[in-house]
């Protein structure tokens, strides 16, 4: 059974840095996608950024762009995400993800199988 297991969240000043995880089990994740996605309240949820298991390329949202950096682990099938010079507006419930997604569709959640139960971040100005 795969798990996704998010960590990493909490309350941060604008400027701040977090760092979150997202540890995987219960399958070999070679060739798949990990994401990360985040909802606000009152919103959709939006990509934030992916990193391919195999070859590590990586894509990310315009708006984290410069700012957030996605990596892998992968003799500890974990996947991070360093968040610097967080915003208000990067308030949200973060949630990782992993499917075996085509390049074409990367930022579309609905590609991706699994999902972890999330983890909150609040940025206060």
């Amino acid at each position: 059974q795969v798990q996704l297991v998010e960590s990493g969240g909490g309350l941060v000043q604008a400027g701040g840095s977090l760092r979150l995880s997202c540890a995987a089990s219960g399958r070999t994740f070679s060739g798949y996608t990990m994401g990360w996605f985040r909802q606000a309240p009152g919103k959709e949820r939006e990509f934030v950024a992916a990193i391919r298991w195999i070859g590590g390329s990586t894509d990310y949202a315009d708006s984290v762009k410069d700012r957030f950096t996605i990596s892998r682990d992968s003799a500890k099938n974990t996947v991070h995400l360093q968040m610097n010079s967080l915003k208000p507006e990067d308030t949200a419930l973060y949630y990782c993800a992993a499917g075996f997604v085509p390049i074409i569709a990367t930022t579309r959640g609905a590609k991706y199988a699994y999902w972890g139960q999330g983890t909150q971040v609040t940025v206060s100005s």
